[in-house]
């Protein structure tokens, strides 16, 4: 019969680093699977350390020699262990996600944040010379699955005039929504709808669509590993092949933009699919640091055929 692993951390374990190195070493033990907001086990662990003790996850360097208290020592080594035997995300576990260094409550009601749309909205293809749309001319930006409403947020940066609705299904999702746009201060500029897709804004119009639905298919969903799977399948789910979600926007969203408006959307790995589904759209597919092929732009003209 295997030994019981200790609830008390070992002495050894007395530094932010000890704890960062030791967590590494569970993880690996743990074969535990990563990609929900960290994309290797030396991020996790620092981000996990790190944020359960209130540091910086960006700046730990100044820290790691510190040494932790006794009650800070049984809680960091009680996270890690939780991590591992248990499966939870470690973003579930300190209640917070960070995307484009951007803090976000996050829990169980909620897919993690990690959309390859928010680098496109903190990067260059609405700044620059050439923008895709001139991001002040923006009055009314639409988040489609907001989730926990973490890109409605990022797009009120992006977008400093506009008016910005974001639409959710699952109504536990849209209630960390609620916190989020709380906790960002943007009541008076986001504006939260339950419903499905277009379904609540009626006939409204907008410059720009942003949209990161779900697009896993049926098989990938059944075999989602133990992290992803405690994450809402509603959130994962995109029809036998990944893709049912996306067709409605592209089908729906004509009628709902500006002239000279456009639809940004990521869809997964999908691009030949959606490619042979719409050979008369000229998609315009828009890589980032981490991804290829995965997320698309079309202008209203386009849109229209």
């Amino acid at each position: 019969m295997a030994k019981a692993r200790s609830k008390t951390p070992p002495r050894e374990l007395a530094s932010v680093l000890d704890f960062i190195r030791y967590a590494v070493t569970r993880f690996a033990e743990g074969k535990v699977t990563f990609g929900q907001g960290t994309e290797d086990p030396v991020e996790e662990a620092i981000f996990l350390v790190a944020e359960a003790l209130g540091l910086p996850i960006t700046r730990t360097d100044p820290f790691l020699a510190a040494r932790l208290t006794a009650a800070e020592r049984q809680r960091v080594f009680a996270l890690i262990e939780q991590r591992v035997t248990r499966r939870v995300p470690a973003a579930y576990l300190l209640k917070r996600a960070y995307l484009q260094g951007v803090p976000f409550y996050v829990d169980e009601r909620v897919i993690i944040p990690r959309s390859y749309i928010a680098e496109l909205l903190n990067g260059g293809l609405f700044a620059g010379d050439s923008p895709l749309i001139e991001p002040t001319e923006v009055t009314r930006a639409l988040d489609l699955c907001t989730g926990s409403g973490c890109l409605a947020v990022l797009a009120s940066h992006t977008f400093p005039h506009a008016q910005v609705d974001a639409v959710e299904i699952s109504k536990d999702a849209l209630a960390v929504a609620k916190i989020n746009v709380a906790e960002h201060g943007l009541e008076d500029r986001i504006k939260l709808h339950k419903g499905d897709l277009f379904g609540p804004v009626g006939d409204a119009v907008y410059d720009v669509i942003i949209s990161n639905p779900p697009y896993v298919d049926a098989k990938a969903v059944a075999s989602l590993p133990a992290e992803f799977a405690k994450e809402p399948e509603l959130a994962h789910a995109g029809g036998r092949d990944g893709l049912d979600i996306v067709r409605r926007i592209i089908a729906e969203a004509p009628a709902h933009l500006s002239p000279q408006g456009g639809l940004l959307c990521e869809i997964g790995r999908g691009r030949a699919i959606l490619e042979r589904d719409f050979p008369q759209l000229d998609f315009l597919w828009v890589d980032t640091e981490e991804s290829s092929g995965e997320v698309f732009w079309i202008t209203a003209e386009g849109l229209r055929g």
